[in-house]
């Protein structure tokens, strides 16, 4: 700062001290300014007093002549007492001239009258003969006694021509003087301000002038002179500087030789000094421009014009121009290096965007037209293609299929898409490269004898169409062969040159790289999709319950972990589950599959949901850690992604309409009633599965389902994806579920039609269950006391229950088997006690009590009286089981409809009476 201050003030004392060119020209103006003055002060003062003093003659000669020929002055002189007659008289003529004596004087000189009466009778000192002797009147200047003074003497003169006396009246010398200083301060006033006025205009004119010298001195300005002079001259850069009149005012030698210019261009029109139209043009636009190019003769010149005043419309301009004619050709060659540079750049981009082989080659094709060639094939194996190994060796690639065709015009005579491209003669440009493993050129394809070889016919059509240079490269990825790109030229009269080569092997090799990805990506991808669906249901289970379609969509970039399951359950119940293993890949895959068949393991228990998804939760725990053992472990579950599974597991009743739903980490699902009314019901979300954190209990939550409702299980693959949240997909689902009269089948179709994506990120799973419920003429239900002797009675009334289902053929079998669990609840269960059959796909024998005691099947001894009750049950029925509830217990056994009842063979039954005596 303190610097800033100095250079400023330095500035400032050059701007205004002597040794500049304005403050040397100020003091000049100033000094020639008081020494103009101060002479003309002079003069004038001089020329007053000349003034004053001819002023002074004149009026003392008129006084005295007035006085001398006044009437009775000669009669005055020669009276006895002319100083009686005449003292007042002239003493009355002094005062009313002005002037400072009036003397009356004899011929002699003597004094008759005189202001100072004292000087009466004297003789007045000076020659006056002239008047006294010559008669001639006069002034003159006079130096002597009393005073000096102007003075002018005139004669009297009688009516007889003789001199009677003289008469002398003049103004003293002091009374000219104070006279002339009495103007003086006039005078000098008037020279101050002439002073002051031409200093003030000395300081304006210096004030400008430092303003456009900058505060220079001499020297600086003669030495800034010689510099732009030889700087101007000197300088490798034209320079024109043309007035606001548009003519020429200064050239330098480079704008001379540049321009063509003769020495007596200057001061010349613009217009006339043989100038480009559209530099002249430039010239008298009045318009700035920077760097634009202008023809001279043969010469290229960026020119730059800027304005010389950079306010008002009236102002010259100064151009400046340089040759760039030997830097068109490197500036061209440079611009194509840029080119390839920033191709290469979009290739990097562009190319493999997909994990599909197919668009790959297609991105290559396209990113090469038209800004490298005209026309762009991409052949690849057939293994390739399939995302297999390609074989090593180029004898195994002389035969491809184009995958790829990108040209100018659609009109082209290359082989179209999907052809087999054969390289059999071994000359052709393609089989050079294949052999060499590098690019090859062919500039003039009509010379290139094995390619038109290879096929004359394509070849003659390609040349007549105007392919007239060819580039070949391989396409190699870990030095195996995938297939190679072809570059063509037609409409672009330059050949592919030498220059060209490694521009297109690197653009190959960036290529091949991404195609080998997708290549394996596509492999690994079968491999999953294959695996995942084998690990699907293939066929839904028959079941009454629900009216079920599905769809499963595994995702482009990777497949996922995604299921779902329709399992049926005892009591014409079903299970309706869902999940999402967190990850992708083949150890995703293998997961889900792991978890579907737990599921189905775990479902035989007849569990509620929650407890179903404890058990999941703590069998994915031992799942994972058991993967992850070690670090090759730990590391693919990291790559993979995997970090546990979400799964939602329903279990619905068509007797009550009840649904049972819990979530582990899962979204819950969508309802619709009948009126098309959607629902997202509140669910207790639970963790997701392996977590790690068993100790949290997971909540099952009971919904009610009218008959015809749907309930729609789905992942989050269906509502998530790029730009879009799960409020947004929730919103959409909605608005799509809400379509009445509407099957499951369509409702899968509609939901996919609006919320799939494109580009599909992640895994789909869908399950729509459009709800039923059993007649209830198809269930019977009694209340059993606790009294062996009501078994009796339930038994028979079953029987009548049966034979109007017309299922006489079952009575005997379900009579048994319900003898032996109403007995079984009378003697060892608590209250209540409830029988429930159910007439579905199957028979369903229910009995209920309040124990929780858990029955299990014995073989008795010949000699035993008991424990033979759950054998028989487990002879005769297809299935039984025992379902807990929170509070008591079912056991139930399952008869095919249709079967004849018979007994097993070699089985011994006794009367089903003396059976309720019997003990399991």
């Amino acid at each position: 700062m303190t610097a800033r201050k100095h250079a400023r003030a330095q500035g400032k004392d050059r701007g205004t001290g002597l040794r500049s060119v304005a403050g040397q020209v100020f003091a000049l103006e100033a000094l020639i300014a008081l020494l103009v003055i101060a002479v003309a002060a002079f003069v004038v003062f001089h020329q007053e007093r000349r003034d004053t003093e001819r002023d002074a003659r004149i009026r003392s000669l008129a006084v005295a002549e007035g006085f001398a020929h006044a009437p009775g002055i000669d009669a005055a002189l020669t009276s006895p007492d002319p100083t009686a007659e005449l003292q007042s008289r002239a003493e009355a003529t002094r005062k009313a001239t002005g002037v400072d004596f009036i003397a009356v004087l004899s011929p002699s000189g003597v004094r008759y009258t005189d202001s100072q009466p004292e000087l009466i009778g004297q003789k007045a000192t000076g020659d006056l003969s002239r008047a006294a002797v010559q008669g001639e009147a006069y002034t003159e200047l006079f130096r002597g006694a009393p005073n000096d003074a102007v003075r002018a003497v005139v004669p009297v003169v009688d009516d007889k021509g003789r001199i009677v006396g003289l008469v002398s009246s003049g103004i003293e010398v002091e009374s000219i003087a104070h006279s002339v200083q009495d103007r003086l301060p006039l005078l000098i006033g008037a020279a101050g301000g002439a002073l002051a006025a031409a200093v003030g205009g000395a300081a304006l004119v210096s004030r400008r002038l430092r303003r456009q010298t900058h505060g220079l001195g001499p020297a600086e300005m003669t030495r800034m002179k010689e510099h732009h002079e030889a700087v101007l001259h000197a300088v490798r850069e034209g320079v024109l500087i043309v007035g606001a009149d548009h003519r020429l005012l200064l050239a330098n030698d480079e704008a001379r030789r540049l321009l063509g210019l003769s020495a007596e261009a200057e001061a010349r029109h613009v217009s006339e000094l043989g100038l480009d139209p559209r530099t002249v043009e430039l010239l008298e636009s009045g318009r700035s421009a920077t760097d634009e190019v202008h023809r001279a003769g043969d010469r290229l010149l960026a020119v730059s014009v800027r304005p010389t005043l950079t306010h008002g419309s009236e102002s010259g301009c100064v151009m400046t121009m340089r040759d760039t004619t030997e830097l068109a050709a490197v500036t061209g060659r440079a611009a194509v290096a840029r080119g390839r540079l920033q191709l290469l750049y979009e290739a990097g981009v562009r190319i493999g965007t997909t994990l599909e082989v197919v668009r790959t080659a297609e991105e290559l094709a396209e990113v090469a037209v038209p800004r490298f060639a005209d026309f762009a094939t991409v052949e690849l194996l057939e293994p390739v293609l399939r995302g297999e190994e390609p074989p090593e060796g180029a004898a195994a690639a002389a035969e491809m299929r184009r995958t790829a065709l990108s040209g100018l015009r659609p009109d082209q005579p290359l082989q179209a898409v999907g052809d087999t491209v054969h390289f059999d003669v071994r000359n052709t440009p393609m089989a050079k490269a294949l052999q060499a493993g590098h690019a090859v050129v062919e500039p003039e394809l009509a010379a290139a004898e094995g390619w038109r070889a290879q096929d004359p016919e394509g070849a003659a059509q390609a040349l007549a169409y105007g392919m007239h240079s060819l580039l070949t490269v391989p396409l190699l990825a870990r030095g195996v062969i995938l297939g190679m790109a072809n570059f063509w030229r037609a409409d672009t009269p330059e050949p592919f040159g030498e220059e060209d080569l490694s521009f297109a092997e690197e653009l190959a090799a960036r290529a091949a790289v991404a195609i080998d990805n997708a290549r394996r990506f596509t492999r690994e991808h079968a491999m999953a999709v294959t695996l995942q669906r084998s690990l699907l249901p293939r066929v839904l289970p028959e079941q009454s319950a629900v009216e079920v379609a599905y769809r499963y969509l595994p995702a482009k970039a990777g497949v996922g972990g995604d299921w779902f399951d329709v399992i049926p359950l005892p009591g014409a119940r079903v299970a309706l589950v869902v999940g999402d293993v967190v990850g992708h890949g083949l150890h995703a895959a293998a997961t889900m599959g792991r978890l579907r068949t737990a599921v189905h393991n775990f479902s035989t228990l007849d569990v509620p949901p929650d407890e179903l998804l404890g058990h999941l939760d703590e069998l994915t725990g031992r799942i994972e850690n058991g993967d992850t053992e070690g670090a090759a472990g730990e590391a693919r579950r990291r790559d993979e992604g995997i970090t546990g599974a979400t799964c939602l597991y329903a279990i619905y009743d068509p007797a009550s309409g009840l649904c049972q739903v819990a979530s582990a980490g899962h979204p819950g699902p969508a309802f619709v009633d009948p009126d098309g009314r959607v629902e997202f019901p509140e669910l207790s979300p639970g963790l997701p599965l392996g977590l790690g954190l068993g100790d949290v209990p997971f909540e099952s939550t009971e919904l009610r389902l009218p008959e015809g409702s749907k309930l729609v299980l789905f992942t989050d693959g269906l509502l998530e994806d790029h730009g879009r949240d799960i409020d947004t997909g929730l919103g959409l689902l909605r608005s799509t579920l809400s379509r009445t009269d509407r099957t499951p089948e369509q409702t899968c179709a509609d939901v996919l039609a609006t919320l799939l994506s494109p580009t599909q990120r992640d895994d789909i799973a869908l399950l729509v269950a459009r709800t039923r419920l059993l007649d209830r003429d198809r269930i019977a239900e009694w209340e059993v006391p606790r009294d062996p002797s009501a078994v009796s009675p339930v038994r028979n009334a079953a029987a009548a229950k049966l034979s109007e289902w017309g299922l006489d053929g079952l009575a005997f079998t379900a009579e048994l088997i319900l003898s032996e669990l109403i007995t079984n609840a009378v003697r060892y269960g608590a209250d209540p006690v409830r029988v429930r059959l159910l007439h579905d796909r199957t028979l369903i024998c229910e009995v209920s009590d309040g124990s929780s005691t858990s029955p299990h099947l014995r073989h008795a001894a010949t000699t035993d009286e008991g424990g033979r009750g759950l054998y028989l049950v487990a002879q005769y029925a297809e299935r039984w089981g025992t379902r807990y509830a929170r509070r008591g217990k079912t056991i139930w056994a399952e008869l095919r409809v249709g079967a004849d009842g018979s007994e097993p063979v070699a089985m011994v039954v006794p009367d089903l009476d003396a059976l309720e005596d019997l003990a399991w």
